[in-house]
């Protein structure tokens, strides 16, 4: 394997000042999310189009209180600005028809203080045609689809819906994932089937799920074997106190083949994961009195304490363990899935907001080069 560094000679000649007369320009109009982008011509743009069969002007995706529409148009647009090369735009089309089966974006969490941003996994075999990253530094740079797929949702977001900074996104701290966040399951290296089949598709289906998230914890466990102890490091992620904006709370487990197959190895399915983090992610109400988060709010729901005037008791006050508190209102508010490299216990817990309770089916997913 050869690489090319920035000393090498063989660069390509380019009016360099002209084209930096276009970055500016496109710095100018707001058109960035303060990276620079790429250049697009009605031919480039073309060469996007051609890879899905679909009207330009059909509608992807609505913020109706923002009163503006995304196009598969202005889709392909943002992918060639973001960098993406024309055979990722099936990927990003799915992903933003994912999106659209989310509830949250369409009334305004993509504008929140909390600073929410748009996660992408993908599955199936379009993960090796355009070589997506499933294995190390997911969460992290180097590899060109991922970046850019995910890249090219967050300039729809800027340009198309105006979610500028300091103007429409109002996120009092925001996230990297605001620049890009996109991983593709390591289906070789998982002991279970794909995440993508839970949603009836089959494991040769190219299927993009959409989330929306707060943060990514990385939870070191090099030190058991056990299943017990390891499941227990993730539910004390999970149940923490500052996850406790609403009722409850919802996590996709991120897992590494390392820790999957302590868990696999012992007989788990992800099912029985789902059971025994879901059966011990509680907190003693206590606790929550001592963060102000015992009760609830009778306008938003949201945690508050018993002593606010607009407080109203939370669900598991009526229950047979008042003193007991779930933090998850059911064992599918558990997402499970394996990415990551074979080469050390350090997987994550993904915070991603979902309907309390959810949907009967709570997750936003669309299949690559499905029908219009």
């Amino acid at each position: 394997m050869s690489t090319t560094t920035l000393n090498d000679t063989s660069v390509p000649e380019v009016e360099v000042d002209r084209l930096r007369e276009v970055l500016e320009y496109y710095w100018t109009k707001e058109w960035t999310d303060g990276l620079p982008v790429v250049p697009v011509t009605e031919s480039y743009l073309d060469r996007f189009l051609a890879t899905v069969l679909r009207d330009p002007e059909e509608v992807l995706f609505t913020i109706t209180h923002l009163n503006r529409h995304l196009t598969i148009r202005l889709a392909a647009i943002n992918a060639a600005m973001a960098g993406c090369l024309p055979e990722y735009f099936p990927v990003v089309v799915a992903a933003w028809e994912a999106i659209a089966q989310e509830p949250h974006p369409a009334r305004g969490i993509w504008q929140s203080t909390t600073g929410t941003a748009p996660f992408l996994v993908v599955n199936g075999p379009i993960r090796h045609e355009i070589d997506l990253n499933s294995q190390g530094n997911i969460f992290g740079s180097g590899f060109r689809a991922n970046a850019t797929i995910g890249r090219a949702i967050r300039l729809g977001c800027i340009n198309v819906f105006g979610l500028h900074p300091h103007k429409l996104d109002q996120a009092t701290q925001g996230t990297p994932a605001k620049y890009s966040s996109c991983i593709a399951e390591n289906e070789e290296q998982s002991p279970w089937p794909p995440l993508h089949t839970e949603y009836g598709f089959d494991a040769a289906d190219s299927v993009v799920t959409a989330y929306v998230i707060r943060s990514v914890m990385h939870i070191e466990a090099r030190h058991t074997m056990e299943p017990e102890q390891l499941a227990m490091d993730f539910v004390d992620s999970i149940r923490r106190t500052g996850a406790l904006i609403h009722e409850y709370t919802s996590a996709l487990l991120v897992l590494v083949p390392e820790h999957a197959e302590v868990f696999a190895s012992a007989g788990w399915s992800k099912d029985d994961l789902r059971a025994f983090v879901f059966e011990h992610s509680v907190r003693d109400r206590s606790e929550l009195v001592e963060v102000g988060k015992d009760a609830l709010s009778h306008k938003t729901r949201w945690r508050l304490s018993s002593e606010h005037p607009d407080s109203m008791p939370d669900t598991a006050s009526g229950s047979d363990e008042p003193d007991l508190v779930r933090v998850l209102s059911h064992p599918s508010s558990i997402q499970i899935m394996v990415a990551g490299a074979n080469n050390a216990g350090v997987s994550a817990v993904v915070e991603i907001f979902t309907l309390n309770p959810p949907r009967e089916n709570p997750f936003s997913y669309s299949k690559v080069g499905g029908a219009a």
